[in-house]
């Protein structure tokens, strides 16, 4: 007979992201890992930081011990809801941001390149008046 265990959303379990109720996804479980944040080896910050999303590949990534894996089990407090929404907006936001960050600039600097051209030929010019006037 299977385990009944509460199910969570991400929307839920990002709402949970300080130093004081800190909760992360893990491999489709929810964890309250707050109480184990101080004793946390790379520290409250890391663990901070894999709030709000799906950490699996944070956690696969640091390479956690056997024992850190079952020591997790002890903070497991459900599961994470899959039928839920994932918050898209986020998602696609982030994506849009990356993608347009490089064209976004050349348009800035293609926009803007009149001053600095304009200062310089000043200076240039301002430079020859005063090597005359010596």
């Amino acid at each position: 007979m299977p385990t009944l265990t509460k199910l969570y959303t991400m929307e839920e379990a990002s709402q949970h992201n300080t130093k004081d109720d800190c909760w992360v996804v893990i491999d489709g479980k929810v964890y309250d890992v707050t109480p184990y944040l101080d004793e946390h080896p790379g520290g409250d910050d890391v663990v901070l930081a894999a709030t709000g999303k799906d950490a699996t590949d944070d956690f696969e990534d640091a390479g956690h011990s056997k024992s850190a894996k079952e020591l997790m089990q002890n903070f497991c407090i459900g599961e994470l809801d899959t039928s839920a929404p994932i918050i898209p907006e986020l998602e696609i936001a982030s994506r849009k941001e990356t993608a347009n960050y490089s064209r976004n600039l050349m348009d800035l600097t293609k926009q803007y390149w009149a001053v600095p051209v304009a200062i310089i030929g000043i200076s240039v010019v301002a430079g020859f008046i005063y090597l005359r006037k010596k």
